[in-house]
């Protein structure tokens, strides 16, 4: 493998692990009714985050194939009839896993950087 592959190869890792943290963020969310999700994101980030419906209905499907979150049908404060969600147990497990993975991330970068 030349250098410029092993770069796109760690490029795409990268990508794939920071979509699954975002994910996983998105789970963490989950407490709410679908629309509430993104809301909840772009107020705790301040509105430096947000997540539009095109990228979170794929994300709910995603975590709900790989059982990290469940969902539930009940009624929303509007009174209509919504999806909630929740992390799993193993969605817990995995959130973690990714947190972990994401903070040695970054400060392995943040070294990088003071060195320069």
């Amino acid at each position: 493998m030349s250098n410029a592959e092993g770069r796109d190869e760690a490029i795409y890792r990268s990508s794939a692990r920071d979509a699954r943290l975002a994910d996983l963020e998105v789970a963490g969310a989950c407490s709410h009714a679908r629309v509430g999700i993104a809301e909840r994101i772009e107020q705790v980030s301040k509105d430096a985050l947000q997540i539009g419906q095109g990228s979170l209905y794929p994300a709910l499907h995603r975590l709900e194939y790989k059982g990290w979150i469940k969902a539930e049908w009940g009624v929303s404060e509007n009174n209509r009839r919504a999806k909630f969600y929740s992390l799993t147990q193993r969605g817990k497990k995995q959130l973690q896993t990714e947190m972990d993975e994401w903070d040695r991330l970054t400060n392995a970068i943040a070294l990088v950087l003071q060195r320069v």
